[in-house]
């Protein structure tokens, strides 16, 4: 039971995290990225080249993008400039507020775009162009530039789907691109994964389309436009599935947190949570029957080969889910860990003392201007010498309005 007179482990956090870096130090550092994004798909790719270094420019209409105000807000925040989504998704970036439909502010925009190495949006499609700012007068600007869309259904630029007028949401995606069918625990009862990845896979997708493509206009002075559909993005995250099926006629079948085809390779309930536990080879597997205590399953008829296992799994799931049951997670770990495949199943209050979160610097604790800290995950990808990270809150609406604007008069004085 959690003592009351304790603070509560959530505002503590912070304190157990790394610190945000001082400045932009990744292998992106003199790219420029405006960022015409809202909700989660075209602000998490845009989010991984910031995270990576590259200054990113995030153009929103006066009234802020679609999540920016809305919660939840921590409990000591009284001037709620963005809530926990927007700041998730839009650290490291500067903000500016503008609106397209007024001349003035167009041509501020056409002018960052001058400036730029790639512009990512995540609207429907048509609506920038409706705007005067799609890809076309983009490219009249700059055409070095590299323009990345992310939609539901992709763009009739490079393919012309009947449903690109359709919107789109996580749940769309997943259903439609082969991951709900094969998630859940069984065939009447499929679920959507929970970590939305219908959103977030296709954005880490453009991010590598961008970078992909400067690489290329670095090299030709050629720019391009490039956009992933969310729904292509989740078709080939179920490549497996697709393959299987095409080889067999069988896609993959929900089957919980098991895995077709394999035994043990499970999440198993323990004294004090979950546990996942895998041995999908023969060494890994009589090594585990040592461990476990059970060094006669090994050679058990029922269970000699992985074909055998996974005939009779309700032998291997009663042998390992009754020794699970009877250990907590850290006795599992302190048994199995560096044998066999193991780890405990982790909510983000189990990041914080992790060793190997703690190790790897995977939680920062990120400024705010009106409350405590609050944690988000660093950069995934660790650099030698251009490491990445977290160097910038996320930005109250228009806050570098004023220093973008310097930016522009400075050179266009310079040009004289």
């Amino acid at each position: 039971m959690t003592d009351p007179t304790l603070p509560e482990p959530h505002l503590e956090a912070h304190h157990h995290a790394a610190p945000m870096m001082p400045a932009a130090t990744g292998p992106l550092v003199g790219l420029r990225v405006l960022d015409l994004t809202h909700a989660l798909a075209g602000p998490y790719g845009s989010l991984l080249l910031a995270d990576l270094g590259a200054d990113v420019i995030k153009v929103e209409p006066p009234t802020g993008e679609l999540v920016r105000f809305a919660g939840p807000f921590t409990r000591d925040d009284q001037e709620r400039v963005y809530g926990s989504r927007y700041a998730s998704r839009n650290r490291n970036k500067r903000s500016i507020a503008l609106d397209l439909t007024d001349d003035a502010d167009r041509e501020t925009f056409l002018q960052l775009v001058e400036t730029a190495d790639a512009l990512v949006e995540n609207h429907r499609a048509g609506v920038l162009d409706r705007l005067g700012v799609g890809w076309e007068v983009c490219q009249a600007r700059n055409p070095r530039l590299v323009y990345a869309a992310v939609r539901g259904f992709g763009d009739p630029r490079t393919g012309a789907s009947p449903y690109t007028e359709w919107p789109a949401f996580d749940p769309i995606a997943q259903a439609m691109g082969g991951i709900v069918v094969s998630t859940g625990p069984d065939e009447d009862n499929i679920v959507r994964a929970g970590p939305p990845i219908g959103d977030t896979v296709p954005g880490l997708m453009a991010a590598l389309g961008v970078v992909s493509a400067i690489l290329h206009a670095q090299r030709t002075g050629e720019g391009q436009f490039l956009d992933v559909a969310m729904v292509d993005a989740m078709i080939s995250v179920s490549t497996e599935s697709l393959t299987q099926w095409s080889y067999t006629g069988r896609h993959q079948r929900p089957m919980g947190n098991s895995v077709d085809g394999n035994t043990p390779f499970d999440i198993y309930p323990s004294a004090d949570g979950h546990c996942a536990i895998a041995a999908p080879t023969a060494p890994q597997f009589r090594l585990l029957c040592d461990l476990i205590g059970r060094p006669e399953l090994a050679v058990d008829e029922r269970v000699r080969d992985m074909r055998q296992r996974v005939k009779n799994r309700d032998v291997m799931d009663d042998a390992i889910g009754s020794w699970a049951a009877r250990h907590t997670n850290a006795e599992i770990v302190e048994i199995l860990g560096g044998h066999v495949p193991v780890g405990p199943v982790y909510a983000p209050r189990d990041w914080v003392h992790d060793p190997h979160v703690a190790a790897r610097e995977m939680l920062v604790a990120v400024e705010h201007p009106h409350h405590r800290p609050t944690l988000q995950p660093n950069c995934p990808i660790k650099f030698t010498a251009t490491p990445a990270g977290i160097y910038r809150r996320p930005a109250t609406l228009d806050e570098h309005g004023p220093e973008l604007r310097a930016e522009l008069a400075e050179r266009d004085a310079k040009r004289g």
